[in-house]
């Protein structure tokens, strides 16, 4: 093995993409739930912590039949509160870009410009900034996964999902990369 990745040898290189191939199947979900379980602490005004907010948006899209991706992005739209709230949107796109398709993966990045009809004119922004992602084909998506399973998950008397019962759904989502990035 090298200790210079200028050194390495395609045999180097055939031995770390195996091992790499065996964690993706178990690292990957493993740590996205151990994100989503580190979203509890974060209360930031809501009547309902983030591992609250994002289970009842989780249990509200897999009530209404969505797929186990549309159910992983409503689960994790949040998680880049982990490192920024003012820029959790874009993080949280990133965190799932290569496991989703390219319309979750927008509508996570845009999705507090789809909340903002809702407090943008409160802070002296624009609240219909969504609409000038009209003509966008992930429109409608990132429009259900605000008005539906969002906007609507800040109950706390809510009878959310536990998280547990969303490891399936993570697992098959965060166990095969879509895309390269």
């Amino acid at each position: 093995m090298f200790t210079d990745m200028r050194q390495g040898t395609a045999a180097d290189w055939a031995h770390i993409a195996a091992e790499h191939g065996k964690h993706q199947k178990t690292d990957a979900p493993r740590q996205i739930m151990e994100s989503l379980r580190r979203l509890e602490a974060i209360e930031v005004g809501f009547g309902a912590n983030q591992l609250q907010h994002s289970l009842m948006a989780g249990t509200l899209a897999r009530r209404s039949g969505a797929a186990d991706e549309e159910v992983v992005a409503a689960l994790c739209h949040d998680l880049g509160k982990l490192f920024s709230i003012p820029n959790h949107g874009p993080i949280a796109a990133e965190m799932l870009k290569p496991y989703v398709s390219e319309h979750v993966y927008q509508a996570i990045y845009w999705h507090q410009d789809f909340q903002g009809r809702y407090y943008y004119e409160h802070l002296g922004k624009d609240p219909e900034a969504r609409t000038r992602f009209e003509g966008e084909p992930w429109y409608g998506f990132a429009v259900k996964l605000v008005d539906e399973w969002d906007a609507p998950a800040f109950d706390p008397a809510f009878d959310a999902d536990s998280l547990e019962s969303f490891e399936p759904e993570v697992t098959r989502v965060f166990s095969s990369p879509k895309r390269m990035v």
